[in-house]
């Protein structure tokens, strides 16, 4: 793919201020006005600059996406979740973008019920319905009522993760006439379905406050059940599987600090559990019984990697804590659910998750460990809470997710759901290698490929690295036209991710975060060392924070990707991190560190992408933004292009590589399109071009 001639150039406003006796000057900062018109025309301007160079790619793009149109069915169902005697599912009819929810009446028939004889099913749901006149639908809120009488959703249509909540009357199919804005995520049911718990937002994003609404009253006259003041913290409403509670949680990136409340007296005060101290976390979940029952307690209280205690639920304080799982260094214990008389435990050892049966006692019933290399099991959706068999979902990187019902007392698995794929499989191998860091830690490596291994064959390095989040297998079929196309998909598990636990991410994280940079280049060594790759056939990808780690590694060794295709990066660390009126700064602090700190501005301004600009034999650089995007704004991307055209303008690559940068205008998320035709589109996009820098088209 040449480089044209007359790339777009964004007009250089220069500003300039003195932190701790470091001048920055920077002639984009206004970027940050992304109603600017200047940055309009800029971002027109790189769009038809990014479509001019990829026009003689259309064609592989559209091959590519009915192909993963055709890999999966016309008309797609998702497994079925039980809920207060009512069985629910989503199907997505023939040809429709979006999802619809349908239930019906629970049996005891134990044969697949997520078959196509769904005339008994009642839709409840349409989102494509609620999609028309709009190019984007997200579903935030979808909670039915205890009585099954009422449905709470709400909808984002601009990808600005800022819902309207609706409720829906099932019997009907008509909306109420309560419609409340500004909302989030989260939402918690009375008893008697006569009002709810939700979450709005401040003007940073922020979901700051817990409100109560009565139905059939305006929003204006809703109950502050919670503020919370301080920046760090984020505030999430979950209801008990029991359904006798609901929970609030105010989290910060290493602190949390819940209350409870009732669900028969939702206009009581909410009941706190523990007194939030820095650094430490814990997460509850209520296992009926005497007196109320009891609370389960995740926590880090002296257990690094966490252990799992109770506490009576008329006294939760943590001197009433018992221990019921012991905390072991070696296994991240990452949640506890109570079934009837049983506890399941989340956790994962050596890289794996696996689940853990416990009786009440805490007695380990059994271990249940994946089936294969490259696969997971974890818990599906379990709305009840009086179970005598869960429901777990077993999938991996190459294995479709099939739901089973597993019974606690005997183990006995049996498969409930199998997730459709119309195309085959064979001959797709996945195995877990690890690359040596720079410090010598050993960093794992999943390697996906199809066929036998071929040396030297062209590969695709994927890497996240942050808030202790997992890459864990799950099935990715958009991502199989690379191997199918001779393609090594290489999953890097870097420090700043969670999956060793705890401790992992605490090594990427703030002071310690350039490891994961190294990390990642450790597995592009890796991949060449060991004649996985050529040492010109790797592409690299990652999207927000892995968008950042994409921006790093493009400086710290420009020449070791052909491509770096970097979606919503996380690239403008410095000037962000300062700003404390835009969405996420502060409570990203505890993340990435405050800049207002001298040591911490200097370690962040050191990797700060804008800040530390590729070479001039940089790799071709394919970047993504979305307009709309509240987590990453659209000018951190738009400002890095801008920077690398204006520094290339003054000092002229050696090499003729692209440089593109592609931003969707209209309404979109943070991570792409919603619907699932656009979606396979945008991936179809991604692989071209990568396709075509690893000479593959």
């Amino acid at each position: 793919m040449p480089a044209l001639s007359g790339p777009p150039n964004a007009p250089r406003r220069p500003t300039s201020r003195v932190l701790h006796g470091v001048e920055v000057v920077d002639d984009f900062a206004w970027m940050r006005q992304t109603d600017d018109p200047d940055l309009l025309t800029y971002l027109r301007a790189e769009n038809a600059w990014c479509d001019a160079a990829t026009a003689r790619l259309q064609g592989l793009i559209g091959k590519i996406s009915a192909e993963l149109a055709a890999a999966m069915p016309d008309e797609d169902v998702s497994a079925p979740w039980l809920r207060g005697g009512w069985e629910y599912r989503t199907r997505r009819p023939a040809g429709a973008q979006y999802s619809v929810l349908v239930r019906r009446m629970a049996s005891n028939d134990t044969e697949d019920i997520a078959d196509d004889e769904h005339a008994e099913d009642a839709e409840l749901l349409d989102e494509n319905v609620l999609a028309v006149g709009h190019e984007f639908l997200e579903l935030g809120v979808c909670e039915p009522s205890p009585d099954g009488a009422l449905l709470a959703y709400s909808v984002d249509v601009d990808g600005d993760e800022i819902y309207t909540l609706r409720v829906r009357d099932l019997a009907t199919g008509v909306d109420l006439a309560d419609e409340l804005t500004g909302t989030y995520s989260g939402l918690g049911w009375a008893a008697d379905a006569t009002s709810f718990l939700y979450t709005t937002l401040d003007d940073t994003f922020r979901p700051d406050t817990v409100r109560r609404h009565v139905l059939g009253t305006l929003q204006s006259a809703d109950t502050v059940v919670w503020h919370e003041a301080d920046r760090r913290f984020e505030l999430e409403i979950e209801p008990t599987r029991s359904g006798d509670l609901v929970r609030l949680v105010a989290r910060s990136r290493d602190t949390s600090e819940v209350r409870l409340v009732a669900t028969d007296a939702l206009d009581q005060p909410a009941r706190l559990v523990a007194a939030r101290v820095p650094g430490r976390e814990y997460f509850v979940d209520h296992q009926p019984g005497p007196d109320g029952g009891r609370l389960l307690v995740v926590t880090d209280l002296d257990a690094p990697e966490f252990r799992v205690m109770t506490a009576p639920l008329t006294s939760p304080a943590p001197e009433h804590w018992t221990e019921l799982l012991a905390h072991d260094p070696a296994v991240r214990v990452e949640g506890a659910d109570a079934f009837g008389d049983h506890v399941v435990v989340s956790e994962r050892s050596g890289g794996r998750l696996r689940l853990r049966v416990l009786d009440r006692d805490g007695g380990c019933v059994r271990l249940v460990e994946p089936d294969a290399v490259g696969e997971s099991v974890a818990l599906a959706r379990n709305d009840d809470q009086d179970l005598r068999a869960v429901r777990l979902v077993r999938e991996g990187w190459v294995r479709p997710p099939v739901t089973v019902d597993h019974d606690l007392v005997t183990g006995a698995e049996h498969p409930e759901h199998q997730q459709v794929v119309r195309r085959s499989l064979d001959g797709f191998r996945c195995e877990v290698v690890h690359a040596v860091a720079d410090d010598g830690v050993r960093v794992p490596l999943t390697l996906v490929r199809r066929g036998e291994p071929v040396p030297g064959a062209p590969c695709l390095l994927y890497g996240y690295g942050a808030y202790e989040s997992s890459l864990d297998p799950e099935f990715w079929p958009e991502m199989l036209a690379l191997p199918d196309r001779g393609v090594t998909l290489a999953i890097a598990h870097v420090r700043g991710g969670g999956e060793l636990g705890r401790d992992w991410w605490q090594q990427g994280r703030l002071l310690r975060k350039r490891s994961t940079f190294t990390d990642f280049l450790a597995c592009a060594r890796h991949l060449v060392t060991t004649g996985v790759a050529a040492p010109d056939r790797i592409a690299a990808r990652g999207l927000s924070a892995g968008g950042l780690l994409m921006g790093a590694v493009t400086h710290l060794a420009p020449t070791t990707f052909a491509l770096v295709v970097a979606e919503a990066p996380f690239v403008d660390v410095v000037a962000s991190m300062l700003d404390d009126t835009i969405p996420l700064t502060v409570a990203e602090w505890e993340e990435w560190g405050d800049p207002r700190d001298p040591e911490q501005f200097a370690y962040l301004l050191g990797y700060s992408p804008c800040d530390n600009l590729p070479g001039p034999r940089r790799p071709a650089l394919l970047v993504t933004a979305s307009r709309n995007d509240p987590r990453v704004s659209v000018h951190e991307p738009a400002k890095w292009v801008a920077k690398i055209r204006t520094a290339e303008h003054a000092a002229p690559a050696e090499n003729d590589v692209p440089l593109l940068l592609r931003t969707a205008m209209g309404a979109s998320s943070h991570t792409g399109p919603a619907g699932r035709y656009d979606v396979w589109a945008y991936e179809a996009f991604l692989h071209a071009v990568t396709l075509d820098r690893l000479g593959l088209t």
